[in-house]
């Protein structure tokens, strides 16, 4: 008896450790200390002390049931993407810069050509967000697990000077609202898109019109990363005065979240194209529509809000960092909550 016939392949895991190095090397930042493979990761504080008030920003999330998806397609390259974005976002939209990730992989049976395939996604989310990928687990749970199938989660750190942290403090009633477009469902909302679409290889290889695309490939788009968006508008000079990451919840649990009390949030539905998945969503599924903005983005993966003089150059900010903007509203006062109209 030895640990590979008890389901756990030691050397499975030693070739999967190779054919990551590659990915891995691309998200490389100076600050890296050390290689792929040792006990932990180690990343150097030294330009930290430069700021006045360094505070550490940490996130951490998986795809949700996404990954069924992808194993149903047998595609594996992009839903790392999905689980670096869900983190760095939240970071970058407190006012912080992602400075490292790492992730976690468990699988029911360690393929190795798969395992880099998700780690080559990782990788490029790491890439999209300026983030170094210092480590990682990969665990075979034979027996919990059927063999092909796995789940993907990481967490990330970053930092901001507390004087450029986005509380929403600076919130006041005139702010304009401004979304950044989403490239889909992103990764909240799947075990409803589960529901309403059939999920066998034949339904998702389908091309829809409407969607320029089979429907597999629609929702398979990986998570926008804004991060680079965001750094964008810090380095035109403007002060965001709140901003929210449009996740599981929709509109009405994330908009919320980025506003004081005493300030309300209207946002005006057609200020922006609703992206086509949404429909075909909300049509297959009979899908009511407050349902439909409290479960996905409908198009916005961010909504933040700055002063009305800073508004063109925020706008401008996002286009030159490659991100499509809209006015989609503004700020308020009354009781903290949001209204679409």
């Amino acid at each position: 008896m030895d640990y590979k016939s008890a389901g756990v392949d030691i050397e499975a895991g030693y070739k999967s450790v190779e054919l990551m190095k590659e990915h891995v090397k691309r998200t490389m930042r100076e600050e890296v200390m050390g290689g792929l493979g040792g006990f932990s990761g180690a990343f150097s504080l030294a330009k930290i002390k430069e700021m006045e008030e360094p505070v550490l920003l940490s996130g951490t999330d998986g795809c949700g049931t996404k990954v069924k998806l992808a194993m149903i397609m047998d595609k594996h390259d992009t839903i790392g993407i999905d689980a670096v974005a869900m983190c760095v976002n939240d970071i970058a939209c407190a006012g912080g810069e992602p400075l490292f990730f790492l992730d976690y992989i468990a699988c029911g049976k360690n393929y190795p050509e798969k395992i880099a395939a998700i780690v080559g996604g990782v990788a490029e989310g790491c890439v999209q967000s300026d983030a170094a990928l210092i480590g990682g687990e990969t665990a075979e749970h034979p027996g919990l697990m059927p063999e092909d199938e796995y789940d993907l989660a990481g967490f990330a750190v970053g930092v901001s000077d507390k004087k450029d942290m986005i509380t929403g403090e600076d919130l006041k009633t005139g702010d304009v609202l401004i979304g950044m477009a989403s490239t889909g469902v992103h990764s909240n909302g799947f075990s409803l898109v589960r529901k309403v679409f059939e999920m066998t290889r034949e339904s998702l290889d389908t091309y829809y019109d409407e969607l320029g695309t089979t429907l597999g490939e629609a929702l398979l788009a990986p998570t926008r990363i804004y991060v680079k968006a965001l750094k964008s508008i810090k380095n035109a000079g403007v002060r965001i005065h709140a901003c929210s990451h449009i996740t599981g919840g929709g509109f009405y649990e994330n908009v919320p979240r980025m506003l004081k009390e005493g300030t309300h949030a209207v946002i005006e539905k057609d200020s922006y194209p609703v992206l086509p998945i949404f429909k075909l969503l909300a049509k297959t599924g009979n899908i009511e529509e407050k349902m439909m903005y409290n479960t996905f983005n409908m198009g916005l993966g961010m909504v933040l809000a700055v002063d009305p003089a800073d508004a063109d150059k925020t706008m401008e900010a996002i286009k030159a960092a490659g991100d499509t903007p809209y006015v989609v509203g503004r700020i308020e006062e009354g009781e903290k909550g949001v209204t679409l109209c």
